[in-house]
């Protein structure tokens, strides 16, 4: 039987974008269980579970990703493509973090298979509205407690 993920994981490379994102998930009852890696690269070392994120206990696969698409070493959307095309993450909802809000880049999102799309820069709020949003639409329990696995 598979664990339940409950989890998120936040590829970002801004300090300022990490802190108002972790703030946001505060204010959704989030404390726990929020990952951070800072490029392309390390987010799919994580979530391959390769190198030094080898460790599942301490590196969960998780329920949500929140992906930044200017990322150093590799693009969000190059990590979006590798997401979708992993058979073990292909449902995993996906929130791209962008600072464009052209409808072509919006488009290309979705194609690639974003499951929602936030433009920064966001408050704290919004990310926190975002989160509840999804716990109804992917009928997430946990999140309605603010229990995650420990960090």
């Amino acid at each position: 039987m598979p664990t339940k993920r409950t989890s998120i994981l936040l590829v970002e490379d801004s300090e300022r974008d990490i802190l108002t994102i972790k703030q946001g998930l505060k204010h959704a009852g989030i404390k726990k269980g929020v990952h951070v890696v800072e490029d392309g690269q390390k987010a799919i070392h994580y979530l391959s579970g390769s190198g030094e994120y080898k460790d599942r206990r301490r590196h969960p696969i998780p329920a949500l990703v929140f992906l930044g698409l200017k990322l150093p070493l590799l693009s969000g959307d190059d990590v979006l493509t590798w997401i979708r095309q992993s058979y073990h993450l292909a449902s995993t909802p996906v929130v791209v973090l962008a600072s464009s809000e052209k409808p072509e880049d919006l488009k290309r999102a979705y194609q690639l298979g974003a499951s929602s799309y936030l433009v920064k820069p966001l408050t704290a709020e919004e990310i926190a509205d975002e989160l509840i949003e999804m716990a109804e639409a992917f009928n997430w329990r946990w999140l309605g407690r603010g229990q995650l696995a420990p960090a």
